[in-house]
C-alpha cells in the first residue's frame, strides 16, 4: 500500500496521444463540473505580490537563459497547485481534453496506473486488458528506467512526458519487483479503450463482477451486468462476488449508483467540504437489482477513491462481506472548475465519509476477513482408482449409478484457480449458503 506524502498521484495514467499528466481517472470526481462560489474578499497581500513581481523581474533578469512571462505564470500557478496537496492540479488544454476521455472511457495509454514513492514512480495497478497488463505488470512494481534513462530524480511530469509517444511505438521499462533484480518490459503503446465492467459465472449459481475503474456509465453496465448473470443462471443466483481490487476510482455519482444496486435503503455516501455546494448527501432507492443475493467484496491495496465508497457503504449497511486486503485510503473528493482557453483546475473540495461518519483518507477500509493473495498449485489427485472400477463390483443399493475414476478429463480454467482471494470468497459464498439453507 502506498501512504506516503510523498505520493503525487494515485491514478496518473500514462498518456500517449494528447500528452500530459493525468491524474483523473482514480480521482472521484463531480459527474458535473461545479461553478466556482463568491465568497468574502480578503484584502490583497500586497507585501506578498510585491515579492512575487520581484521574483519575477529577478528571473527574467538574471536567469541564466531568457524566459518568457507566459512561462512563468503558468509554473507559478502549477506550483500553487501541486503544494495544496497531491491531487489538486492546474489542467492545461491537453491534460483537460485527456481527464474528459479517461471518464468516458476511451484514451491513449499504456494503461498504468502510477504513484511516486521515494522518489520512484511506482505502480498502483494496471489496467486489464492493456499493453501494460498484457505485459504481465504488476502492482508495487517500481519503474527505474524508461528506455534506459532513470526515473529517480524526476518529477511525475517528467517521467509521464518520457512514457509519452506515437500509438504502435515500442518502449522500455525497467522494473524492479519486491527489491529483487531489475528487469526489462518492451510495450507497444496503444489506445487503451477501458471497460469498466466485466462479469461472468464462477459456478452454477455463483457470480463474478469486476469493476476496473468507475466511469461515468459504470452504474448502468453493472446494472445490465446484474441481469445477465440472473439470465445466464436461469434462477436467482445463490451468491455473488464484487471485485473492486486495484480499482483506482473515478467519478463519484458511478460509485454511488453502484453501491445502490445492492442497497434498499439507507446512506451510501456524505461529503464534507467549505463551499456551499460541496456538502452533498447520497441516499439508496427501493429498488434491489441484486435481489439480495449473498455478496463478498474483494478489496486490496490498490482499490482507491470511488472504490472506498462503495466498499465503505456495503461495509457499514451490512450488506456484504468485505474480503481481502485494507485499502488505499483516499477520501478526498475533487472538483473540475473550468477556467478560460480550454484549462481547468482540478482542485479538492471535500472530504466524504462513509454512512457511519468514517473518513477513510489516509487510513482506507479494513476488510471483514483479512485474506491476502497467494499462489494456487494444482497437484495431480493422487485418488486412481475406486470401487467402481473393479470388475464385478457390487451395485449400489438405492439404485445410483456408478461413479468410476473420470479418465482424460480436462477441466476448464476458471477465475478462482488462479486467484486465491477469489477462490476463498467463493468458499465462503458456498458457505453462507449452505447455512442458509439450513
Amino acid at each position: 500500500m502506498l501512504h506516503s506524502p510523498r505520493l503525487t498521484s494515485l491514478a496518473l495514467t500514462i498518456a500517449l496521444v494528447t500528452g500530459a499528466t493525468l491524474a483523473h481517472a482514480a480521482e472521484p470526481t463531480p459527474a458535473a463540473v461545479a461553478p466556482t462560489t463568491v465568497t468574502a474578499k480578503a484584502p490583497l497581500p500586497l507585501d506578498e505580490l510585491r515579492t512575487f513581481a520581484e521574483v519575477m523581474d529577478r528571473i527574467k533578469a538574471a536567469y541564466v537563459e531568457p524566459v518568457d512571462d507566459k512561462t512563468l505564470l503558468e509554473n507559478a500557478i502549477k506550483g500553487m497547485l501541486s503544494n495544496l496537496d497531491p491531487h489538486s492540479a492546474y489542467l492545461g488544454p491537453e491534460d483537460f481534453k485527456e481527464l474528459q476521455e479517461s471518464t468516458s472511457g476511451e484514451f491513449g495509454g499504456l494503461g498504468i496506473e502510477v504513484g511516486m514513492e521515494d522518489g520512484f514512480v511506482k505502480v498502483v495497478s494496471p489496467i486489464d486488458d492493456t499493453p501494460a497488463s498484457r505485459a504481465g505488470i504488476e502492482a508495487g512494481d517500481l519503474i527505474v528506467k524508461i528506455d534506459g534513462a532513470p526515473t529517480r530524480g524526476q518529477t511525475m511530469t517528467e517521467a509521464v512526458d518520457k512514457m509519452r509517444g506515437k500509438i504502435g511505438q515500442k518502449i522500455t521499462l525497467t522494473l524492479v519487483r519486491d527489491g529483487g533484480t531489475p528487469f526489462d518490459v518492451t510495450l507497444a503503446r496503444a489506445v487503451i479503450q477501458v471497460k469498466s465492467v466485466k462479469a461472468q459465472m464462477l459456478e452454477d449459481g455463483y457470480g463474478y463482477i469486476r469493476i476496473t475503474q468507475f466511469q461515468v456509465k459504470t452504474g448502468d453496465e453493472v446494472g445490465k451486468a446484474l441481469a445477465k448473470l440472473r439470465k445466464d443462471n436461469g434462477k436467482k443466483l445463490r451468491g455473488l462476488v464484487l471485485d473492486l481490487r486495484n480499482n483506482p476510482g473515478g467519478v463519484l455519482q458511478s460509485a454511488v449508483e453502484v453501491a445502490d444496486h445492492f442497497l434498499t435503503r439507507g446512506l451510501i455516501v456524505y461529503t464534507k467540504g467549505r463551499i456551499a455546494n460541496s456538502e452533498l448527501r447520497f441516499s439508496a432507492d427501493a429498488a434491489d437489482a441484486s435481489e439480495g443475493v449473498p455478496l463478498v467484496v474483494l478489496i486490496n491495496g490498490g482499490s482507491a477513491s470511488a472504490s472506498e465508497i462503495v466498499a465503505g457503504a456495503l461495509q457499514d449497511q451490512k450488506r456484504g462481506v468485505l474480503m481481502g486486503t485494507d485499502s488505499f485510503g483516499k477520501g478526498s473528493v475533487q472538483t473540475v472548475l473550468p477556467l478560460n482557453n480550454d484549462r481547468a483546475l482540478k482542485i479538492t473540495t471535500a472530504l466524504y465519509f462513509t454512512p457511519n461518519g468514517r473518513s477513510i483518507q489516509a487510513q482506507g477500509i479494513v476488510p471483514d476477513i483479512e485474506v491476502r493473495q497467494a499462489k494456487i498449485t494444482s497437484e495431480q489427485d493422487a485418488e486412481n482408482f475406486k470401487e467402481a472400477d473393479l470388475q464385478g463390483h457390487l451395485g449400489n443399493g438405492n439404485g445410483g449409478a456408478d461413479r468410476p475414476t473420470a479418465k482424460g478429463a480436462s477441466k476448464k480454467t476458471r477465475p478462482q484457480d488462479d486467484d486465491f482471494q477469489l477462490s476463498q470468497a467463493l468458499s465462503l459464498l458456498k458457505g453462507l449458503s449452505i447455512t442458509r439453507d439450513k
